[in-house]
């Protein structure tokens, strides 16, 4: 069996990493998180949740590093505060609990024996660039990454994560673990909370009022959105391909879309018939996001197997569902989405 330690388990890609792992058999699972937020109990039943050891603790701490194994196969390390809002809210956590993940799970690692280390990253590290420059979209993993404003607190959480990879890519080979990098670009699928632009679409759609316009935000600006299955498999074969170690990885999908393409999608699924109209973008958004995902596909014989669409009818059922139930994003943990921005 390979032993398997999850970082940020009770988050929204490690929980699904969790879920894959259990799917396909052969792994004992640990998950270790701050909280988990009801999230066990949606996505596995008592008896698979009876094979997941999972471990709560603040792993901003270094004493909760003493409640994890010496030896582990395949580490995820999923864990982050995530979200553009959170880094417009409140940016001096971003840096604080981001840092310290890195640092301590790196303190640990050189303690421990450890075969291989998967680092969750973000297409935000590269976002400035492709506004700044004259960068390519689809983007590959060579582009210089770039700080778009040191004093827009959204580029915390970029900071966090360039910080991150450089970190694990050099501390591995002096530790005795090998590290591989995978960049995320807009995962999303049913229960990933409600600070992210599809439920929070599928919300405001559902609460709107049918006889006033529907805003679009950033009309123009375009994302490739990954469904969440694609984003896992990508993941799971960086941290199985022996070749993948000390490399980086865009994980994603290289449909482009527009976001009103988007909203007025969401619209459709929700029944929508009124109006729309155009509204400024947020603060800080950048204009086009696509991934080149050339390396990903020749290297690890990944390929994103839901279209965008498909991906966005699965998730605005799930919600549609959730809402229809009576259930409140609070039900299972989940932040409010008020003052939410779209990535």
């Amino acid at each position: 069996m390979t032993q398997v330690l999850i970082l940020g388990g009770g988050g929204f890609i490690g929980i699904n990493i969790a879920r894959r792992l259990l799917d396909d058999g052969g792994y004992t699972i640990t998950l270790a998180d701050k909280g988990y937020r009801g999230r066990l109990e949606e996505y596995f039943d008592a008896d698979e949740r009876a094979e997941l050891t999972v471990i709560e603790d603040d792993f901003t701490d270094p004493r909760a590093y003493d409640k994890l194994a010496r030896h582990y196969d395949h580490v995820y390390m999923m864990a982050a505060i995530v979200g553009v809002n959170r880094t417009l809210e409140h940016p001096e956590e971003v840096i604080r609990v981001n840092t310290a993940l890195t640092h301590y799970t790196l303190e640990w690692l050189q303690r421990a024996e450890v075969g291989r280390v998967v680092f969750a990253s973000s297409s935000e590290n590269y976002a400035a660039t492709t506004d700044l420059f004259d960068a390519p979209i689809p983007t590959p993993e060579t582009v210089p990454l770039t700080i778009g404003d040191m004093k827009h607190p959204r580029w915390t959480y970029a900071v966090t994560k360039m910080l991150g990879e450089s970190a694990f890519l050099h501390t591995g080979p002096a530790a005795g673990f090998e590290a591989t990098v995978v960049r995320y670009q807009n995962a999303f699928g049913p229960c990933m909370g409600f600070r992210h632009v599809i439920p929070h679409l599928v919300q405001r759609f559902w609460d709107h009022p049918t006889d006033e316009p529907f805003r679009i935000y950033g009309a123009d600006q375009t994302r490739a959105f990954c469904y969440i299955t694609d984003s896992v498999d990508g993941t799971v074969r960086a941290m199985e391909t022996p070749a993948a170690a000390g490399e980086i990885y865009h994980v994603g999908n290289d449909e482009e879309i527009s976001l009103e393409t988007l909203t007025r999608t969401v619209g459709e699924l929700m029944g929508y018939t009124g109006e729309y109209e155009h509204a400024p973008t947020y603060p800080g958004s950048v204009g086009r996001r696509c991934p080149d995902l050339t390396k990903c596909r020749e290297e690890l014989g990944y390929e994103p197997q839901v279209p965008w669409r498909e991906g966005v009818e699965r998730t605005v059922q799930w919600y549609r569902d959730f809402f229809a139930a009576g259930r409140q994003p609070d039900d299972i943990g989940f932040e409010p989405p008020e003052r939410f921005s779209q990535r």
